[in-house]
């Protein structure tokens, strides 16, 4: 299906915590080898997200809502064609930005997830979604090759995929002690959530 450690080493991922404003923030990013209209039509086209991510419902335009079936959902705040999507995710204090930038006819994805520090408990809430966001990344990736990815949501418990998982969470867990946002017990305990949530099948 992919190559597992091609894969896990394309993704570029950071943890940062911002003191003054009490807040983690989740980074990861990506190139693929598509211009940034075609990579933007897969991220926001409600034809194409189900192929690779989810099914979505709502209304989907600026001041908007959106509902991703199976996941969260949230509220449309900014959306700039192709170059920037705004939404909150989950809740109103949860905010994802993806931001595009194309260079010869390749497009790096840069998504960055915001929380509060009350919700995220330290950086090493990172392991929550971290791992989660590395395979819509990588979902995205196959899509882009022209490969099916038959139901996204089965393809996620594939044998093949929790292996990816499971790197993603050793790559995950070195950003957060890279980072200095946690302490050795936080990482633990938020790996062993990451390890239950994202290696095993429901």
């Amino acid at each position: 299906m992919f190559d597992m450690l091609a894969e896990l080493a394309a993704i570029h991922r950071s943890v940062a915590r911002d003191d003054v404003g009490e807040t983690v923030s989740v980074t990861v990013s990506r190139t693929y080898d598509a211009d940034a209209a075609e990579v933007w039509d897969a991220l926001t086209d409600p034809e194409r997200l189900p192929r690779w991510f989810y099914p979505i419902t709502g209304d989907l335009v600026v001041g908007g809502t959106f509902q991703l079936i199976g996941n969260a959902g949230g509220e449309i705040r900014a959306c700039d064609r192709p170059t920037r999507l705004q939404v909150t995710f989950g809740g109103p204090d949860s905010i994802v930005d993806l931001g595009l930038a194309e260079r010869d006819g390749s497009t790096t994805v840069e998504l960055v997830h915001t929380v509060p520090l009350a919700m995220a408990g330290s950086g090493a809430g990172a392991l929550f979604v971290g791992p989660g966001w590395d395979g819509a990344l990588l979902g995205l990736g196959i899509h882009l090759g022209g490969e099916l990815v038959g139901d996204p949501r089965e393809a996620a418990n594939s044998p093949v995929v929790l292996d990816f998982n499971r790197g993603s969470i050793d790559r995950w867990t070195e950003a957060v002690e890279t980072s200095g946002t946690a302490t050795p017990d936080e990482i633990a305990a938020l790996r062993a959530v990451a390890v239950a949530q994202y290696t095993v099948v429901p």
